[in-house]
């Protein structure tokens, strides 16, 4: 018995292999392009440009200007970046909790868009969603939330720094980022080969069922929905391209995951660490939460419309 759960294990391993070394390439090097521009970003200094210029819509939705840069920061980079910035800012816990909300909705854009339109999705759509999202929420949270609206911020100086020390720190992060991905994508291809070929997906199906319900999403994407809101959006989308690639889900399915984990995914690292500069747990969560599933039901009403559509077109 054991012998012949070794040799299903082996041969589930072999047959996604391939696929999860395509997968890691194709990731590694988009991350590590996407990277190499937002460097020359830093080094020229247009994200700092970039944020001046947004930092007036801000005062709409209770953050001070200076809190677009940490923002913006975090739009084009990750949420690592935009928490360095958050550090150095004076605000109250309302404002901190704010713009964590839409940092989480809206952070690594390129990179993160970029993996969803491989599973089937539109990137311009993903980053509007994303986008929009973030500040409509911002906008709503100002008005729901108790407490006293922040009026300032610490004002930030930025340094320019010399190109060397720049590329010498982008190449040690990128090298250690590269690493971290490859193991991780790796095996969570090899997890998932092995939960599939012993139906153990198929019970997380059936246990998650209740919550995809509620969420608008079909249960055979529950796998992916944990990995996106445990390991974040680029290991779930790693998987996801598999998934969709073998037809164990539909491109229609992708999509409806895809308008949910685009503002609610990495839930336990990110929210986790936003926390630890001030942000409140249950606004970052439930707020994400509610918004996606809007945004899910929204997709499937215009699925459904769009088939009934092309099932009344004469042949």
């Amino acid at each position: 018995m054991n012998k012949e759960l070794r040799e299903r294990a082996i041969r589930a391993i072999r047959e996604i292999f391939p696929k999860a070394v395509k997968t890691s390439i194709w990731l590694i090097k988009i991350t590590v392009s996407i990277s190499a521009a937002i460097l020359l970003l830093r080094y020229f200094n247009i994200l700092p440009w970039f944020s001046e210029l947004i930092s007036p819509v801000f005062n709409y939705i209770g953050l001070p200007g200076e809190a677009s840069l940490a923002f913006v920061t975090g739009y084009f980079v990750n949420v690592y970046s935009a928490i360095a910035v958050m550090a150095t800012l004076e605000m109250n816990t309302r404002a901190i909790t704010i713009l964590s909300v839409m940092v989480l909705c809206a952070h690594n854009i390129i990179t993160e868009s970029a993996i969803q339109k491989k599973t089937g999705s539109s990137a311009i759509r993903i980053v509007l969603t994303r986008t929009i999202s973030a500040f409509a929420l911002g906008f709503l949270l100002n008005l729901v939330m108790p407490g006293v609206v922040s009026k300032g911020a610490a004002a930030m100086v930025q340094e320019k720094m010399d190109l060397l020390p720049m590329l010498n720190e982008w190449l040690v992060s990128t090298g250690r980022l590269v690493l971290k991905m490859t193991l991780l994508i790796m095996s969570l291809s090899v997890l998932q080969a092995i939960l599939s070929e012993f139906g153990i997906i198929r019970w997380l199906s059936k246990l998650l069922r209740p919550l995809m319900t509620i969420f608008g999403l079909p249960a055979k994407t529950s796998f992916l929905w944990i990995i996106a809101n445990v390991l974040g959006l680029a290991y779930g989308g790693a998987i996801m391209m598999e998934e969709v690639d073998t037809g164990k889900i539909t491109k229609d399915d992708a999509k409806l995951l895809n308008q949910h984990i685009g503002i609610s995914h990495s839930n336990l690292e990110d929210v986790i660490l936003l926390y630890s500069v001030g942000g409140l747990v249950i606004w970052m969560l439930f707020s994400r939460w509610l918004f996606s599933i809007l945004l899910v039901w929204e997709m499937r009403l215009e699925l459904a419309i769009r088939k009934k559509f092309v099932t009344l077109q004469p042949n």
